[in-house]
């Protein structure tokens, strides 16, 4: 009866730091969501895309890319301020499938890392099209998506409303098109 009432009792004890963990990390990623607020304008131009474009520069060039600010605002926010802090600076890509994408922005080079700020998915009607930009996530968590972004190399509509597109290439697929498992992002810049 005795170690009845104590495996109750851990349960209970463990139910609860749980709990708290979990409520810690929720709150953590909320504030780390508030302070990433890009310094960079974010103004739309004619096309529907920001102004602003984001210039990777990596060991086998360098490519553009344009963000759907109004298609998935929190999400373009984020990847932006990431770019200011230079977090993707010397990352790899770590996943390549050639006719279908190159996937980057995990500091663990395996799929399993991030930042720790999980954002809200922010689907829309744009398409999966050569050169668009996404943010990776988990499969059976629409709202897992952090700092891992992938980038098509063809068009892919079984993915349409299911990622959120936070842009598109604008120059240099033929950049992208190119790049291995061997490659880095050596540096982002905005401009």
């Amino acid at each position: 009866m005795k170690s009845g009432k104590l495996l109750t009792s851990f349960l209970i004890l463990a139910a609860l730091v749980l709990s708290a963990t979990l409520l810690y990390f929720s709150q953590h990623s909320e504030r780390e969501l508030a302070k990433s607020v890009p310094k960079a304008d974010l103004s739309l131009a004619e096309d529907g895309t920001t102004k602003l474009r984001a210039v990777f520069e990596t060991t086998k060039g360098p490519f553009a890319m344009r963000f759907y600010a109004d298609e998935a605002p929190q999400s373009v926010k984020r990847f932006v301020y990431l770019i200011e802090t230079g977090f993707f600076n010397g990352l790899s890509f770590f996943r390549v499938e050639p006719g279908f994408m190159v996937q980057s922005g995990d500091p663990k080079n395996d799929g399993s890392g991030g930042t720790g700020v999980k954002l809200a998915a922010e689907f829309s009607k744009k398409k999966h099209v050569p050169g668009s930009v996404a943010l990776a996530r988990a499969p059976l968590d629409p709202h897992s998506s952090d700092s891992q972004f992938y980038i098509t190399l063809g068009t892919f509509p079984h993915l349409d409303g299911l990622y959120t597109l936070i842009g598109k290439v604008v120059e240099g697929i033929e950049v992208v098109e190119k790049i291995t498992k061997e490659d880095t992002i050596q540096k982002v810049r905005l401009e």
